[in-house]
């Protein structure tokens, strides 16, 4: 075993393990492919184990691979926040992110215009457990969401300040007999069955949520679907199963579909912002910033009067940063 690791085979391992494609893991690094295979059977033999199983038809990770990646990717996080701690200027600060319109998008726009010199830039996750298990491991930073329903050793590593109770809502096929009204009372789904993401590994904090909206109230969780990444594929696979699904006010719109505010009682969704404890980065200042400043503007911390929020929920107790 070495005593030192060089980084760039540690970097040349992470873009081939990402990718699974050495073609596109070169170009990304821009290197000749050659190199980049050379890197990995150096570290390889450094570490006295095989990394990857490549086949004609694909490349795979070893269990010792598997094992190598958080290591690979928190090694890689403290070299690039090391460097940037004396190159004049912050690195890029990746905040995962919904959309534009949600909170999670907002807040984003707003922190940079309040750090205009540093770089934020959007990832998109799709599910705060997944961004979380992200953020330990180094390859984003901050995201958004459901805090108080991620398991201890994930919320362990995260500082967190409380962002928005997030009134709740339905997506419905365009003519699904509720589609018609304002809003949908909760006891308006009985007897439906309703898509909260579960079996998606990135979003059971959400799930677990939705169990605790639903329950007393003859509303089922729909079983597990494949996983719809983008607008595009979301929609798609919504008009094909012609299920209704869980959502915030904020979501937005599908082709063919219509979203509609849940009452009786309002539903609220504990929306958290999250970043990795002791990370130091004027972005993070930004987003905290920008994430206080729309709470008061917009009235995101004020719940209406008998609304329904997870009993899991500990906000009351303010930020853990």
């Amino acid at each position: 075993m070495p005593r030192d690791v060089d980084p760039r085979l540690l970097r040349s391992f992470l873009a081939a393990a990402e990718d699974l494609h050495f073609t596109r893991a070169a170009a990304r690094l821009y290197v000749a492919q050659q190199a980049l295979s050379r890197d990995i059977r150096r570290l390889e033999r450094e570490l006295g184990a095989d990394l990857f199983v490549r086949t004609t038809r694909q490349v795979t990770l070893t269990p010792d691979g598997e094992r190598l990646l958080p290591y690979a990717r928190r090694v890689l996080a403290a070299q690039d926040e090391l460097l940037g701690a004396f190159a004049g200027e912050a690195r890029p600060l990746l905040v995962d992110v919904n959309s534009e319109g949600m909170t999670s998008g907002r807040v984003l726009a707003l922190a940079r215009e309040l750090a205009p010199r540093h770089e934020l830039m959007a990832r998109f996750e799709s599910g705060l457990t997944g961004a979380a298990a992200g953020i330990l491991d180094g390859r984003i930073d901050a995201s958004f969401g459901y805090a108080d329903g991620l398991v201890p050793a994930l919320r362990s590593g995260l500082a967190c300040q409380f962002v928005r109770y997030e009134p709740m809502a339905v997506l419905l096929p365009h003519d699904h007999p509720l589609a018609a009204r304002a809003e949908v009372p909760l006891d308006a789904l009985a007897g439906e069955t309703v898509y909260a993401g579960d079996g998606n590994p990135a979003t059971p904090e959400w799930t677990e949520l939705a169990r605790q909206l639903f329950a007393g109230r003859s509303i089922a969780i729909a079983p597990p679907a494949p996983m719809a990444v983008g607008a595009q594929e979301f929609g798609r696979v919504m008009a094909r199963t012609r299920t209704p699904v869980l959502a915030v006010v904020d979501f937005p719109v599908l082709p063919g579909a219509v979203l509609r505010p849940l009452v009786d009682p309002v539903p609220l969704s504990p929306v958290w912002l999250v970043w990795r404890k002791g990370l130091n980065h004027p972005g993070v200042n930004a987003l905290r910033a920008a994430a206080a400043t729309l709470a008061k503007s917009e009235g995101w911390l004020e719940r209406p009067l008998g609304s329904w929020f997870p009993t899991t929920a500990v906000t009351a107790r303010g930020d853990n940063s």
